[in-house]
């Protein structure tokens, strides 16, 4: 399985199709990053024209990670982390949000994505006391995940399994929960889990109708009570399932008085 370092520049970059928008670009491009080709930079101009909330959803999903993060990583004293669909680099990554927490805390990155790969070094920029670890795995496939985490992570310890923003991609709902399960069933008891997920409303199924018509990976929102049960046997942290700017917001959260449709949960299990 390649990772950030066994893999050339010239064979990522022999994956990437700049003519089929990517999530992992437009999400960067409504972010005001860089990494976006002409292709990504039109679908996310039509979506935004039937969703124009869809650039504060993808900020707020952004300090949502923060805050998480930073939760865990204090009081609870979470020091490792499993990013899985982590996206292009840009400020305030899990490993920096942890870092800056508790310096030893171990990172592990997972992305199926050549985009995103090709980006990888600047994920790995790990603290002298911590580690950061780039897979190159798919979310649907659990098993080509655990192997090479537990090279940086120790499952005898808690460990936080983010997914934030990923499951949208996973449309099956049978299949998504049998990954995620399998994941969760690896993790020991005292470990999170911390999802993010958009959700039905009329603007986003507008909004996902245009974005699966562009030919690019199909998305799948979902209803709450769907997302739910993803936590099946965990214990939900307060405040629940709940839009991301209401999840413990601090005074730094924008967008508390914005209706989100992208909701998030985290939670611990027994």
């Amino acid at each position: 399985m390649p990772d950030a370092s066994s893999e050339t520049t010239q064979n990522i970059m022999d994956r990437i199709d700049p003519s089929v928008p990517h999530p992992a670009r437009v999400y960067d491009y409504w972010l005001g990053g860089k990494d976006h080709f002409a292709s990504d930079r039109a679908v996310g101009d039509e979506i935004l024209a039937v969703m124009p909330g869809l650039v504060t959803a993808a900020r707020a999903e952004r300090e949502f990670l923060g805050r998480s993060v930073r939760h865990l990583a204090g009081d609870p004293g979470v020091r490792q982390f499993l990013d899985v669909g982590t996206g292009i680099p840009t400020a305030n990554n899990t490993h920096e949000v942890a870092q800056r927490v508790a310096p030893e805390s171990r990172i592990v990155y997972v992305d199926n994505d050549p985009v995103v790969l090709n980006h990888a070094r600047a994920l790995l920029r790990s603290t002298p006391e911590g580690a950061s670890a780039y897979v190159d795995a798919d979310l649907r496939e659990p098993e080509t995940i655990l192997g090479p985490a537990a090279e940086t992570l120790d499952f005898n310890l808690p460990i936080s399994l983010m997914l934030l923003g990923v499951l949208e991609f996973v449309p099956d709902q049978e299949q998504a929960l049998a990954a995620v399960g399998a994941l969760v069933d690896a993790l020991p008891s005292g470990s999170y889990l911390t999802i993010t997920q958009g959700i039905h409303t009329e603007a986003m199924d507008a909004a996902a109708a245009a974005w699966n018509a562009s030919g690019a990976t199909p998305i799948t929102l979902r209803h709450p009570e769907e997302i739910l049960r993803f936590f099946d046997g965990l214990e939900i942290l307060e405040p629940g399932l709940v839009p991301l700017p209401q999840w413990r917001p601090d005074p730094d959260t924008r967008f508390t008085d914005h209706d989100i449709p992208q909701y998030g949960a985290v939670a611990r299990k027994p």
